[in-house]
C-alpha cells in the first residue's frame, strides 16, 4: 500500500495577544482528522507522524504543535492552561472543521475534551490516548508541594542559572532514563536516533519555559481528579475512546482508570506506556478503526 503523503503548512494565529506561525503536517486524505501530539519537554508534532500514516488513508489528519512546545524556536507566551484553551479556540478560527475524528495523547486530552465542550458538534468522535491531566511532579510528589514546584519552576525560568538547570536535565542520559521509565513500554524501542531526536526537541529556543510549565503542573488545567472528571458529565459531547496502555506507570494509570471507571467513555487495551501512538501506531490505529 502506498503511504499516505505528508505535506506542510503554517497557521497565523492570535493566542494572547501575539501572532503566532504555528505549524502543521497534513498527512492522506479523507474527512478531517485533529491529531493532537502530547505536552512534555520531548513532545512535538512529529510523534503523530506514525499514527497519522496509519490512518491517512481513511482520513486527512492535521497535526499542530503546541505553542511552547515542538522542534521550532517557542515565541514568548504566558505558559497557563489560558493560553492552550486560546490555542485551540484560534485553530477552530482558521480550520472550522467539523472534524470526523479528534485524537489527543497525554495531556492534551482534557484540552480537547474541555474543547469539545466550547465547540458543540465540532468533533464526530474524540480518542484519547493515555489521557493525563496532572503533571509529573504533582504526580509523583502529591499537590501539597505546589510552593515547591513554583519555586522550581521560576529557577528553571531564570536567565543563565535557569538554561544551565535546564540543560542539565536535557542530556541524553535524562532523556534515555526517562524514555524507558514511562514513555516507552521496549527499552529496546529507544534507540539512539530517537533519543537525538527527541534531544533536539528540548533544545530549541525557549523550550525551556514549556517544559518547567509542565512538569511542574503549570499546565495541568484541573487541580483535583473530581475537576476532571466532571469535564465528561452530561449531554454535549460525541462518543469518547480512552486507549488505555497496558505499560502505564502506576499513578497515571491509575487516573485513567478512573475515568473509565465512571462509565462515560469506552475503553481499549493498546500495548505501550505514556507514548503508545508512537511506539504502537498500528496498534493504535487498528483499535480506533475497530471502535469507529
Amino acid at each position: 500500500m502506498i503511504e499516505p503523503a505528508v505535506s506542510a503548512r503554517s497557521f497565523s494565529l492570535t493566542v494572547a495577544g501575539r501572532v503566532l506561525q504555528m505549524p502543521c503536517d497534513v498527512v492522506g486524505s479523507g474527512p478531517d482528522a485533529l491529531l493532537l501530539p502530547a505536552l512534555s519537554s520531548i513532545s512535538a508534532r512529529a510523534e503523530m507522524r506514525p499514527l497519522a500514516k496509519d490512518l491517512g488513508h481513511e482520513f486527512r489528519c492535521l497535526i499542530p504543535d503546541w505553542p511552547g512546545f515542538g522542534n521550532q524556536a517557542r515565541a514568548p507566551l504566558p505558559m497557563n492552561p489560558d493560553t492552550m484553551h486560546a490555542f485551540l479556540d484560534a485553530l477552530f478560527v482558521e480550520k472550522p472543521g467539523p472534524y470526523a475524528l479528534a485524537i489527543a495523547a497525554g495531556h492534551a486530552a482534557p484540552y480537547l475534551v474541555a474543547a469539545a465542550r466550547r465547540h458543540p458538534g465540532l468533533f464526530g468522535r474524540i480518542v484519547l490516548v493515555a489521557p493525563t491531566w496532572r503533571g509529573p511532579l504533582p504526580t509523583a510528589m502529591g499537590p501539597e508541594r505546589r510552593g515547591l514546584f513554583t519555586a522550581l519552576r521560576r529557577a528553571v525560568e531564570l536567565p543563565l542559572v535557569g538554561d544551565a538547570l535546564y540543560r542539565i536535565n536535557i542530556s541524553r542520559p535524562v532523556i534515555r532514563m526517562m524514555m524507558r521509565a514511562h514513555v516507552y513500554a521496549d527499552p529496546d524501542h529507544v534507540t539512539p536516533g530517537i533519543i537525538a531526536d527527541k534531544q533536539a526537541v528540548t533544545r530549541q529556543i525557549g523550550a525551556r519555559f514549556g517544559t518547567a510549565a509542565f512538569v511542574t503542573g503549570g499546565l495541568d488545567p484541573y487541580e483535583t481528579r473530581e475537576a476532571f472528571l466532571s469535564l465528561f458529565e452530561g449531554p454535549g459531547l460525541p462518543p469518547i475512546l480512552v486507549l488505555r496502555p497496558e505499560r502505564a506507570p502506576r499513578r497515571s494509570g491509575a487516573e485513567m482508570d478512573a475515568l473509565i471507571a465512571t462509565g462515560r467513555v469506552s475503553r481499549e487495551s493498546v500495548p505501550g506506556a505514556l507514548s503508545a501512538h508512537e511506539e504502537y501506531p498500528g496498534e493504535v490505529g487498528e483499535a480506533i478503526r475497530a471502535w469507529g
